[in-house]
């Protein structure tokens, strides 16, 4: 028994990701930020220079909650539909819709489906266009530049269909260099309007056929109105025939609601009956037509969330002065200590001991130790103004009998390079540890954030 996993499968899990995000019930997604230690083989292995590829099981979840430094919720306006990047370059041969790419029938460039096939270009005024004819492999010298409604002939006989123009906010949000972003035309999945393109769209129009086999025997001459059968309507075409073979089909009239097609020669008894019956292809567009709904069409089973992280923002949930290695995203975290999920723009996940007096200079990155309670933990960042000190806890560095314990209050804490301070007062993060389900975890090179700087980190989800 054989079995598919079908393009519009994904495209459907992408759409039911990205609606999560704004329905009624909505799920609350945070790009999260962590790891301030340096890998190293004593920390779970790899190094800053080459990171250790993240782990998909229980232990590696636990221990990225407990290095997390903050989180960020992801809105319903950082995210996006997008599609692999194709700019149009002259002297580029482009492959054209089909309808029936298949391993047995590829594309020019050699794909055996539309989705993977060169059909969709960008231009450099941010214009979106389908190949729908690319002169029989013929190398593209013209760029598109219409917004019209219709298929227009360029001047290297190759046909486009125009399908959007990018809005500024999707060139300057959401463009990269190996992305582009796609605007959903029917605007059914992001609750945008319809556009022109999409409304003009024509369900089951018959734009081409193309000749298989001309076949032979049949009277030459140039034939008018010859229908268009199958299981639509009203479609017609003008068919050539010199020397008994048909050698060219040119469709006048497009029809509508085909789902299969052919021509119809009897309709035209002037061409005799021929000696061999020719074969031909009719092109069948997309359910709804061309235009009508740019994600399916385009195969947008991409979705690109874009966060940025803007110096010490959130009252200070995103410390600076520190660096992360670790990029993910958890759905649904809870509020801590609680069963509530959490709703704030961010969220503080370290965890915070306040000193009494005047505590000595503790240093980013080096392990604390409480005297009467034997906790250790990590040095995320020490504020002498405040005698705040932020901290986690991690399994690389636990007490003498093998736990993580919680510091006490009252207790003098030391530190590696022999820091001291007394503990007045201990905050909790703002998170709640090991809740929710982490999505996404993506190890990298240290960044070094700082209180004037913007992190602005893109994630390219594909389903």
């Amino acid at each position: 028994m054989s079995a598919i996993i079908t393009n519009k499968f994904r495209i459907h899990n992408a759409e039911q990701f990205y609606e999560s995000f704004d329905e009624t019930a909505k799920t609350h997604y945070y790009l999260y930020v962590g790891r301030p230690l340096p890998f190293s083989s004593t920390t779970g292995g790899g190094t800053d220079t080459v990171p250790p590829a993240p782990i998909d099981n229980v232990e590696e979840e636990f221990r990225n909650y407990r290095d997390m430094l903050a989180a960020k919720k992801i809105t319903s306006a950082d995210v996006q539909f997008v599609i692999p990047r194709r700019d149009w370059t002259s002297g580029t041969v482009y492959d054209q819709y089909m309808h029936d790419y298949s391993s047995s029938n590829t594309t020019t460039s050699g794909a055996t489906n539309l989705g993977d096939s060169t059909f969709v270009v960008m231009t450099d005024e941010f214009k979106v266009y389908k190949c729908m004819w690319n002169n029989g492999g013929a190398t593209a010298t013209a760029k598109p530049t219409h917004t019209s409604n219709v298929e227009v002939k360029t001047g290297d006989d190759y046909y486009w269909k125009y399908m959007y123009t990018l809005t500024s906010t999707q060139v300057q949000k959401f463009l990269t260099v190996d992305f582009m972003p796609v605007y959903d035309t029917l605007g059914a999945v992001t609750a945008g309007t319809q556009t022109t393109v999409s409304s003009s769209a024509a369900d089951g129009e018959i734009r081409r056929i193309l000749i298989t086999s001309g076949g032979s025997g049949f009277i030459d001459g140039d034939y008018h109105n010859v229908k268009i059968e199958g299981d639509g309507t009203l479609g017609e075409c003008d068919v050539k025939i010199d020397a008994g073979v048909i050698t060219e089909v040119t469709v006048t009239t497009q029809g509508v609601n085909y789902r299969y097609a052919d021509i119809d020669l009897t309709s035209k008894p002037s061409m005799g009956g021929g000696v061999t019956a020719p074969v031909f292809n009719a092109v069948i567009g997309p359910a709804g037509g061309h235009g009508n709904d740019s994600i399916k069409e385009l195969y947008a089973f991409y979705v690109m969330t874009n966060t940025s992280l803007v110096g010490t923002e959130g009252a200070g949930d995103f410390v600076v002065d520190q660096d992360f290695r670790r990029v993910g995203v958890v759905r649904n975290p809870q509020e801590y200590g609680t069963t509530t999920l959490a709703t704030d723009t961010t969220l503080n996940a370290l965890k915070t001991l306040t000193f009494s007096g005047t505590p000595g200079a503790f240093l980013v990155d080096e392990v604390i130790t409480g005297g009467t309670s034997g906790a250790k933990a990590e040095v995320v960042k020490f504020d002498a103004g405040s005698k705040k000190l932020h901290y986690i806890q991690t399994d690389y560095n636990v007490s003498a009998d093998k736990k993580i314990k919680s510091f006490t209050a009252a207790e003098t804490i030391t530190s590696a390079s022999l820091a001291t301070g007394v503990v007045d007062t201990l905050s909790n993060p703002e998170i709640n540890y090991f809740s929710g389900d982490m999505l996404y975890c993506e190890q990298r090179a240290p960044i070094v954030r700082a209180t004037d700087q913007t992190e602005n980190i893109k994630l390219v989800i594909e389903f």
